[in-house]
């Protein structure tokens, strides 16, 4: 089974060290390694190739955000998680619109923390309930020019977005439109093309925040 290669970029020891002595109890993560600073955050996902960072938002040298935005420029591969203690839209919008695939908090309890690493490497968009709701106000203007955004999409593009904003994989989505996994990429970027978004969180957010679900 191949594992799910995580890196910890926090300044706090005594986090990393509780992060690692948790994860390490997980038969699917191994931990690659630490990271004490956003800039050696970003110095080591070139050297180790993660699937997934697990960010701090205040560190030393460069914050979790600018390190985000620098890993983006890079790699569009690997996920990041922010998991911090801020929840205030200040800290929040900047880091979605950085990259960050999930936004977490630390008072997160340790399973959850699992379960959104292995959903975020599927795809999916894992946010704090707090931090959605920031969000949502936050995009909250704006909301005409972006309906026209939203009318270029094509019919095909607008089910695919409904099927991302819920979360799912291209796998999933694939499945439920009956279309096959390489089309449902196309299509995503596409989408994001349209509608002048970086990524599949920013995406999902945007249905969201405009009403765009459908069950």
């Amino acid at each position: 089974m191949n594992k799910i290669k995580v890196l910890i970029a926090d300044d706090h020891h005594v986090v990393r060290r509780g992060l690692l002595f948790f994860l390490k109890t997980q038969k699917d993560i191994e931990i690659v390694g630490e990271a004490t600073n956003g800039r050696e955050a970003v110095t080591l996902v070139t050297e180790l190739s993660p699937d997934v960072v697990l960010m701090d938002l205040s560190m030393p040298e460069m914050d979790g955000v600018e390190a985000t935005k620098a890993i983006r420029e890079t790699n569009n591969k690997v996920r990041i998680i922010i998991l911090t203690s801020y929840a205030d839209q200040d800290h929040v919008i900047p880091a979605i619109r950085a990259g960050a695939s999930g936004y977490q908090l630390k008072d997160i309890e340790p399973d959850e923390l699992v379960q959104t690493i292995r959903d975020v490497l599927k795809g999916e968009s894992k946010l704090h309930p707090k931090v959605t709701s920031h969000v949502m106000t936050h995009l909250s203007s704006g909301s005409k020019q972006e309906s026209t955004k939203f009318n270029d999409l094509t019919k095909r593009e607008k089910e695919v977005l409904n099927e991302l904003a819920k979360g799912k994989s291209n796998k999933e989505i694939a499945s439920a439109l009956f279309i096959t996994e390489k089309t449902v990429k196309t299509h995503i970027s596409n989408i994001l093309s349209k509608l002048q978004l970086s990524d599949r969180t920013q995406a999902a957010l945007f249905a969201v925040k405009n009403g765009y679900i459908e069950n």
